[in-house]
């Protein structure tokens, strides 16, 4: 009886999938395109039924080659696995790593590690995906997952990085030709800069003063005439005196120091948006997981807001002597 399914197979389908098109693949195989298709005919035939709908510009998976991606994947890990408890990679940390991280943070700060990291691994291959919304948690494209908040979902291993508070922050120029707010409400009556990413509702900032059992919070509908879906944009549209931004203090830190953005109602928390690293579970015992997961923590660690400020967050002052965290 032949064989459904090879062992080459596996491997090769998997690159296929991620590759998302016949040539592409063949680029990362080092194979003529007319190869790769001639091997995912051969896989087809085997199998018996297709596993990717062909178009001339995408493809496809069928629920079939679903099916056989979920199944090619988790042999792979496993076997992956393995070879690390066995063998010498145990002590030296190899093979392929997927990752997967937002835009701005991961461009400003997840590449630059990425860097480090394979120049202290070079056995370590890395493939950085950058994307506005992370995959979903049951996907199973990408190995580590750098993203902002805890995951509900108890099915994966989430390792806290590094702390990540969110700040109101305008231009003094814009401040003094609008007023500074004083309480939440009266947002309502500025010029916002509006970022769409992930999950959370667009144009909705909550805002918590005090803490203990009894906390105040405050949801403020928002208004602006700018909004994007990249945070490096919004920055700058900010730093060009347009209105209020939420947004990272990983990211306006700088400013924060110099004086170019002021810090908007010092006294108010915006929602906890933590940087984790979120995995598989049956990927706790990869050794090129648990080191890279390792080393950028570290590496955050070193970058913090926490660790880069000299003097109390509660206590700095920017622009014109407004009290400000960043």
């Amino acid at each position: 009886m032949q064989d459904v399914v090879l062992p080459s197979d596996l491997r090769f389908f998997s690159v296929l999938a991620m590759a998302g098109s016949l040539s592409a693949a063949a680029r990362e195989l080092g194979l003529t395109t007319a190869a790769v298709s001639k091997h995912l005919t051969q896989m087809e035939s085997r199998a018996g039924v297709p596993l990717i709908n062909r178009t001339t510009r995408r493809m496809m998976l069928t629920p079939e080659g679903e099916l056989y991606l979920e199944h090619a994947r988790r042999i792979l890990d496993e076997i992956d696995e393995l070879s690390e408890l066995l063998g010498s990679s145990k002590r030296r940390p190899e093979g392929l790593l997927r990752v997967n991280a937002t835009l701005g943070f991961g461009r400003s700060h997840v590449a630059p590690i990425i860097s480090k990291f394979v120049a202290e691994y070079p056995q370590v291959s890395v493939q950085l995906q950058l994307s506005v919304t992370p995959p979903p948690l049951t996907e199973d494209s990408f190995d580590v997952c750098i993203r902002f908040g805890e995951p509900p979902d108890t099915r994966v291993v989430a390792r806290r990085l590094a702390s990540n508070s969110r700040l109101l922050c305008a231009t003094p120029e814009y401040l003094a030709r609008r007023g500074m707010p004083v309480t939440p409400h009266d947002l309502t009556k500025h010029n916002c800069v509006g970022i769409r990413q992930g999950d959370e509702a667009y144009g909705v900032w909550r805002l918590t003063a005090g803490s203990g059992t009894a906390p105040k919070t405050e949801t403020v509908k928002i208004r602006g005439n700018l909004t994007t879906n990249d945070g490096e944009i919004a920055v700058k549209w900010a730093l060009e005196g347009h209105g209020i931004l939420m947004r990272a203090e990983w990211d306006v830190r700088p400013y924060l120091r110099d004086g170019r953005l002021v810090q908007v109602l010092p006294g108010w928390q915006t929602p906890n948006a933590d940087i984790y690293a979120v995995y598989s579970q049956r990927h706790q015992m990869s050794n090129r997981i648990r080191a890279f997961v390792d080393f950028i923590a570290a590496q955050l660690a070193d970058i913090s807001p926490e660790a880069t400020d000299s003097t109390p967050a509660a206590t700095r002052r920017t622009g014109r002597g407004h009290k400000t965290r960043g």
